[in-house]
């Protein structure tokens, strides 16, 4: 198996951490494979491959897109290092308005699985980093939402304060705004 698996606290968001080959000329690893990701029991079939540029301090999210658009996503970190987080928003999940997260960078080439129903963001840690996201739906931007990622309720300690936001980002509501 490429793959070795940690559930989180919450159980549905897995930390993937692909074995590595290293040698003389440098390392491999699989980072994405259907039918393994079938053996582990993750249903993930890719339909986008996304990829990001941010500057430290940097927060993207906490983003996610309603139905019949929503995502899931396969986050890694492939320069630089990022603090990623991912938000419970299933309606009458036991785990509701709860977070995990996680430190994917370029040294530990873990990646996050973050099922529908979650919102996603992440902070720079690194002078800069660039993110590549798996997504398993279209994007469309009318069924794009957001959470505040200072939201009180969530109680998300971000790493680096004072974090550059866009400010789409800014406008998003709180979480008990979207309840």
């Amino acid at each position: 198996m490429p793959f070795n698996i940690e559930r989180m606290e919450i159980h549905d968001v897995i930390l993937i951490k692909p074995k590595t080959f290293n040698d003389n000329r440098g390392y491999f690893l699989e980072t994405y494979s259907f039918p393994q990701f079938s053996k582990l029991n993750i249903d993930f079939k890719v339909i986008q491959e996304n990829q990001s540029y941010s500057k430290k301090g940097v927060i993207r999210g906490l983003h996610y897109q309603k139905e019949p658009y929503a995502q899931a996503k396969l986050v890694r970190a492939v320069k630089g290092e990022i603090y990623d987080v991912a938000v419970d928003i299933r309606k009458g999940s036991p785990t509701f308005g709860k977070y995990v997260s996680a430190y994917l960078s370029e040294e530990n080439k873990h990646m996050l699985y973050i099922p529908r129903g979650f919102a996603h963001g992440f902070q720079v840690l690194s002078e800069d980093a660039i993110v590549i996201y798996l997504v398993d739906n279209d994007y469309a931007p009318n069924y794009e939402a957001g959470i505040r990622y200072d939201d009180k309720d969530l109680n998300i300690n971000w790493p680096i304060k004072n974090p550059i936001l866009s400010e789409k980002d800014l406008k998003w509501p709180y979480l008990k705004e979207i309840r």
